[in-house]
């Protein structure tokens, strides 16, 4: 358990000493990344865009509608904040990166505002009119 303590205490660290975002949010990009490998279903290197991909769905699937709020709470408000932890955390040695990685990899990924508030909706309930037969059918 030392080798996970040691971890957890550089993130730590790093998120103390960096001050732009909160502890969990460094952590949440960690659980992001491992949301996003397993959906790939292989580990392999992934792209700034496939993270943030990762990153809103593994959001939704947690935070629903609260996402932008508990992302604000962590000092998180862009998406390329999630690329300047991410960097960070190469820096430090937590993360890796290839050749091709730049951090404008995360610049535009997706609006919080539009994810979170304007066009969420709740699972198990779709955007979509009931079908006209049933919309326009009286119960007997």
């Amino acid at each position: 358990m030392k080798e996970s303590s040691d971890f957890l205490e550089n993130v730590r660290d790093l998120a103390r000493d960096d001050g732009h975002y909160d502890f969990q949010a460094y952590l949440f990009v960690f659980q992001a990344l491992e949301f996003t490998l397993k959906r790939i279903g292989r580990r392999r290197h992934i792209s700034g865009q496939e993270l943030l991909e990762g990153i809103k769905d593994f959001a939704i699937l947690n935070f629903g509608a609260m996402g932008k709020t508990v992302f604000d709470q962590w000092g998180v408000r862009e998406s390329m904040d999630f690329g300047r932890m991410v960097f960070s955390l190469v820096e430090a040695g937590l993360m890796s990166k290839t050749e091709g990685d730049d951090i404008s990899d995360f610049a535009g990924g997706f609006d919080f505002d539009k994810t979170f508030v304007q066009n969420y909706v709740p699972a198990g309930l779709c955007k979509q009119e009931p079908p006209e037969d049933e919309a326009t059918e009286e119960n007997p």
